[in-house]
């Protein structure tokens, strides 16, 4: 990859993503991060966006293709408009925030 885009993409993911891989990867073995987002009978998209991400956290640099640069960009699309839907009081233990540390983002942490 290369191109400015490519740093742009890859300087916001950096931004939004505030979990390290371990802090997500143990996140995504708990019953309610397999719980939170949109299901189909099997796993949700955030929980599958979660596994990608811990890959894409732990690849060096120079590893990541153009796909995972797209779904780099997805996240930073998801986050920003799932953060301008934040509910009113605690968010401690919702769904809403749930779903975002599924992403990659503990709003806890801003």
């Amino acid at each position: 990859m290369s191109g400015t885009g490519d740093e742009d993409v890859r300087t916001e993911f950096g931004e939004v993503v505030n979990m390290t891989a371990g802090d997500l990867e143990k996140w995504l073995e708990s019953d309610e991060s397999k719980d939170a987002g949109q299901h189909d009978g099997g796993e949700s998209v955030g929980h599958e966006s979660g596994r990608r991400i811990v890959e894409i956290l732990r690849s060096e640099k120079a590893d990541l293709s153009d796909d995972d640069e797209k779904h780099m960009g997805k996240v930073v699309g998801y986050v920003h408009r799932h953060l301008a839907q934040k509910p009113e009081g605690d968010v401690t233990e919702t769904k809403w925030r749930y779903s975002l540390m599924n992403w990659g983002h503990d709003p806890l942490k801003d």
